[in-house]
């Protein structure tokens, strides 16, 4: 198993930044994907998470903001931030829930200057 992320970077307030992350070793739509953020001092949170058959789930934070979706031709979750605040700023974290076992990806960091 192996997750790839990619994106991130800095932008100003009331910005918007995509997040990728391609996995392999496992097909995408059978499990749990999502992301996971983690600020300096704080613990880390679930950002949103997609699994078959429901509905996103998302922190509360950043509902109406962020949407995840999920591409299983290529085996790809993509979370879209939009309207970013700096709150926002952390290391977001891609993860998947396999039969009991979390996986995770490297981190991306994410700057939303004010």
């Amino acid at each position: 198993v192996h997750l790839q992320a990619c994106g991130g970077g800095l932008v100003h307030a009331g910005g918007s930044l995509r997040l990728s992350c391609a996995a392999s070793g496992f097909t995408l739509d059978d499990y749990a994907i999502g992301w996971f953020r983690q600020a300096p001092g704080k613990s880390r949170e679930l950002v949103a998470r997609i699994r078959s058959g429901r509905d996103p789930d998302y922190v509360e934070s950043v509902k109406g903001r962020f949407t995840i979706s999920r591409d299983n031709a290529k085996n790809t979750v993509t979370l879209e931030m939009n309207s970013l605040e700096p709150d926002d700023k952390a290391v977001y974290l891609c993860y998947a829930r396999i039969d009991g076992h979390e996986y995770w990806g490297q981190g991306t960091q994410v700057t939303v200057s004010s």
